[in-house]
């Protein structure tokens, strides 16, 4: 994968799309440092595909992921009732 310093990716983005097009994704950097990849649509959807279901969507579902038990109040066992003041 080919950085580009964001300098050059503005003033040359046509290149920089075609780039991404015909070799694949392509990193810009930013004073020095990895900033952004820039991918074709096709590799988008791809990733955004495999990415199923997402986050949104499993944050919003109503199924469980795990069993949570939680103790009923007032049964739990206290740092003082063990010694360990």
């Amino acid at each position: 994968m080919q950085a580009w310093p964001v300098k050059d990716a503005k003033a040359r983005f046509s290149k920089l799309l075609d780039a991404c097009i015909s070799e694949g994704p392509q990193m810009v950097t930013k004073r020095g440092s990895e900033a952004v990849v820039l991918v074709s649509v096709d590799v988008w959807r791809r990733l955004q595909n495999a990415a199923q279901p997402s986050l949104k969507q499993l944050l919003l579902s109503d199924v469980g992921r795990a069993d949570l038990v939680i103790p009923t109040r007032g049964h739990t066992r206290r740092c003082h009732d063990q010694g360990l003041e």
